[in-house]
């Protein structure tokens, strides 16, 4: 029986997961679910807050957050490119921003109050659509479904040998131990990840890639204390802002390029 079990949940990953590089040359696993449903979930969850929120109807920031959106849309790789997106900008205090698959981007009002100019807007929705690029939804997905399967094959087990009082606690505690060991620490390096995807964005739209870090000190000004590195779904803003400044001046010269080809958005 535990050798059946393995072999059915080897076989399950090994069915859905596939290999592929991301962006940054980082080996990643995907294939859990189509591109199809991918922009499927992305549109209901896009919806649902939509739904739940309130939509700004202030016509001039709602252009500011479009124009930005299309400026860096218009240097994604085609099949990102030949996508319709939509934007919409939420009436809510809280500085935040996202990017979904199916080409969905919901910017918070809040996030005027960090990203003071066109270029650190560019930076909080290139950072977003980063994730998008980078297949980072379908990366968590298929790493969630992984970890789910394994858990379920481990309560199996213990419940094969110990009873089903064993195999509640494997679950429930096996549950814990893949959120703050597995799941988490992958996605702070989608974070990473999505700010050097992000920042290069930018500066191939022709936005100042500097600005990005002058973002981040904004949001570490304005976050106030935090939860420890290690329990947290982002990198330590500290970090993030030495790896943001450690890659502008190779990005200088990308965003010089830019402007002299004529790249030189002017959405304030």
């Amino acid at each position: 029986m535990k050798r059946l079990l393995l072999t059915l949940a080897i076989t399950t990953l090994l069915t859905a997961c596939a290999t592929t590089t991301s962006p940054t040359g980082r080996k990643q696993m995907v294939g859990g679910v189509s591109q199809a449903q991918l922009d499927q979930l992305g549109a209901q969850a896009f919806a649902e807050t939509k739904s739940k929120g309130k939509l700004s109807n202030d016509s001039r920031q709602n252009a500011y957050v479009q124009c930005v959106v299309n400026a860096l849309v218009a240097q994604l790789p085609q099949q990102y490119r030949s996508v319709r997106w939509e934007t919409a900008l939420m009436q809510d205090a809280e500085p935040n921003a996202f990017a979904l698959p199916g080409g969905k981007v919901g910017v918070n009002t809040g996030i005027f109050t960090v990203a003071k100019n066109q270029d650190q807007l560019a930076a909080v929705i290139g950072h977003e659509i980063g994730h998008v690029i980078a297949r980072h939804h379908e990366e968590r997905i298929t790493r969630q479904m992984g970890a789910q399967t394994l858990l379920s094959v481990g309560g199996a087990l213990a419940g094969a040998a110990y009873g089903n009082d064993a195999a509640a606690v494997v679950n429930q505690l096996g549950g814990a131990g893949a959120q703050a060991a597995f799941l988490l620490p992958g996605s702070r390096t989608q974070e990473s990840e999505a700010d050097v995807v992000g920042q290069r964005l930018m500066a191939e739209a022709g936005f100042d890639p500097a600005q990005a870090v002058n973002l981040w000190q904004n949001m570490m000004a304005a976050s106030g204390g935090r939860s420890p590195q290690w329990l947290s779904t982002h990198p330590d803003p500290a970090n993030r802002i030495r790896e943001l400044q450690r890659d502008v001046p190779a990005l200088q010269g990308v965003y010089q390029q830019a402007q002299a080809s004529g790249r030189k958005p002017r959405c304030n």
